[in-house]
């Protein structure tokens, strides 16, 4: 059994932010006035103290949001902090840069505190991974200018997690990323590779750690050619001469700026959210695919409570192929490997007996279970894609609704698109052909803005079939509606939910808003073969168009 040095959450572990990371050259909010005393957590208070639900920009935070501490505060003399402060070696200079990040940090305590709340479970095992491959420890505060410690945390540039990596370069560095599973947002995953990367970047650079760093935010090309140039220019080719973008301009003085605190904060009169250096969560070897619902159950946490510390799951289990592990408090781990010994090999997922329709595929029943077409082959030792009409398959599904799979990906996409935004909502279906662009230029809004609005990228690719959220400006929108010529152009559409009353039916529910029973069936996952219950929640999709 591997055990992973981790530290926990004194009150609270916060909810990962599903804001996506952006600049600080932005406008920065006014200094917050109340600073928070320090709370550590024992070991058995560790699920009690995965609860909260609050969002933290990744470069300052938009609002500050009051923490009541309970009385029982403790403080410690032995933290992470002077741990990390121990082991600092990095030069700050005193120029302009380094000190308009410090100055910004300094006037910011709430900000540092609720980041530090997020970076606790996480920090404990960081620090251990740097000072086993002799990295710098200053790099355990690069998780902060990243992403402030949100492992949920997706940029423009496409990158995800805790360490920030795209795609390629998470691929490059050991990070698998498929349907079932996103390694850049494993902790643990993410961590070596970022080690790897930095260690790889220094050698790149002949040892200048300024410039590593200034390439793991824009690229060892983009770097390299802007030493190549100076040199040719007979300037100094330092990180401090360079002329790099703006983004990258401010990256490495924010990360020196945070050290130059760290070590100092009493110049600074700064107290820092002290941060037990103890390890209170074990990385539990599970051998095989489990549903997270059932692997919660086992592990006394809740189902969102076992989703924050395993950020990498994109679905409702674990990646049938692996890694097979998860990460869960230490004093849970004896009672949850004992229940998990007595699960049989079937008994880990839940299972549907299927009966193949005409016209059905291997993808279409995947769409329809929430699972991939390699998996129901595999269980069912289908060879080929082939399947035939009046078969059977066994289909391994979730153990309970999709919907409290709260940090799943397809739910964390829901929860981004049904935030409200100003103005009027509309739903787009993408269409063959369609791009980011030409759906921006229809709706008269930014690319950006419509990437913002569905949890993506302005980069990412865009399916047919696949559905946008979109915020118009409600006089365009009524001004377009009056120039339609068509109802079909005409239609706004608006995301509600419905709660069955008794006597309600498939047919009544779509005839009353409009819809088909094929779509509520869509939405929501169901069959009609099936009865409604009342009280259940139902998603619907409906034209609002009459009451703009």
């Amino acid at each position: 059994m591997k055990h992973l040095l981790l530290s926990l959450p004194a009150s609270l572990l916060l909810l990962g932010c599903q804001n996506t990371p952006f600049s600080q050259e932005q406008e920065l909010p006014e200094a917050a006035n109340t600073e928070l005393a320090a709370n550590v957590a024992s070991p058995v208070e560790i699920s009690q103290a995965l609860l909260a639900d609050e969002a933290v920009d990744v470069i300052h935070p938009v609002a500050d949001v009051d923490i009541t501490l309970s009385e029982n505060d403790t403080h410690v003399s032995d933290d992470i902090w002077q741990r990390i402060r121990d082991g600092l070696t990095f030069d700050v200079p005193e120029n302009k840069r380094v000190l308009a990040q410090r100055n910004w940090y300094a006037k910011h305590p709430k900000y540092l505190d609720r980041v530090a709340k997020r970076a606790e479970p996480f920090i404990y095992y960081i620090v251990q991974e740097l000072e086993a491959n002799d990295m710098p420890i200053e790099m355990a505060l690069l998780p902060i200018v990243e992403s402030a410690f949100d492992p949920f945390a997706y940029s423009h540039g496409r990158a995800s997690g805790m360490w920030q990596f795209v795609p390629g370069t998470g691929t490059r560095f050991g990070m698998k990323q498929n349907w079932w599973y996103d390694g850049r947002r494993d902790v643990v995953a993410s961590t070596k590779g970022a080690i790897s990367y930095l260690k790889y970047l220094h050698k790149y650079f002949d040892g200048d750690w300024l410039l590593a760093l200034a390439a793991y935010n824009s690229g060892e090309g983009r770097v390299k050619r802007a030493v190549k140039n100076n040199a040719r220019k007979n300037k100094k080719t330092d990180f401090w001469s360079l002329d790099l973008p703006k983004e990258t301009r401010a990256y490495v003085p924010k990360l020196l700026a945070l050290a130059d605190l760290v070590k100092r904060p009493e110049d600074f009169d700064l107290k820092l959210y002290e941060i037990e250096n103890k390890a209170v969560i074990t990385q539990v070897d599970i051998g095989s695919q489990l549903d997270l619902a059932k692997a919660a159950s086992l592990s006394g946490l809740s189902l969102a409570e076992l989703q924050r510390l395993n950020p990498g799951f994109n679905r409702w289990a674990t990646d049938p192929d692996g890694p097979h592990y998860l990460l869960l408090p230490s004093h849970k781990e004896a009672d949850f490997i004992a229940g998990l010994s007595k699960l049989s090999e079937q008994d880990r997922l839940a299972w549907q007996r299927y009966k193949i329709k005409s016209g059905d595929s291997l993808i279409k029943i995947a769409n329809k279970f929430h699972t991939t077409p390699e998996l129901i082959k595999q269980v069912n030792n289908v060879k080929g894609t082939r399947i035939r009409a009046g078969k059977h398959l066994l289909i391994p599904v979730a153990a309970t609704s999709l919907d409290h799979y709260i940090l799943s990906q397809d739910q964390r996409l829901a929860s981004t698109q049904s935030r409200k935004q100003a103005g009027v909502k509309t739903i787009h279906t993408v269409r063959s052909g369609d791009t980011l662009w030409d759906i921006s230029q229809s709706y008269k809004v930014s690319s950006r803005n419509i990437a913002k609005w569905n949890g993506i990228a302005p980069r990412d690719t865009i399916k047919p079939g696949q559905q946008l959220v979109i915020w118009q400006n409600a006089k365009l929108t009524k001004a377009k509606l009056a120039n339609a010529s068509s109802p079909a152009e005409q239609a706004v559409m608006r995301n509600i939910t419905y709660r069955v009353r008794r006597g309600d039916s498939f047919a009544r529910i779509a005839d009353k808003f409009n819809v088909t029973i094929r779509d509520i069936e869509r939405w929501n996952s169901l069959s009609r073969k099936k009865y409604l219950q009342p009280g259940q929640i139902l998603k619907l999709s409906v034209d609002v168009t009459n009451n703009i």
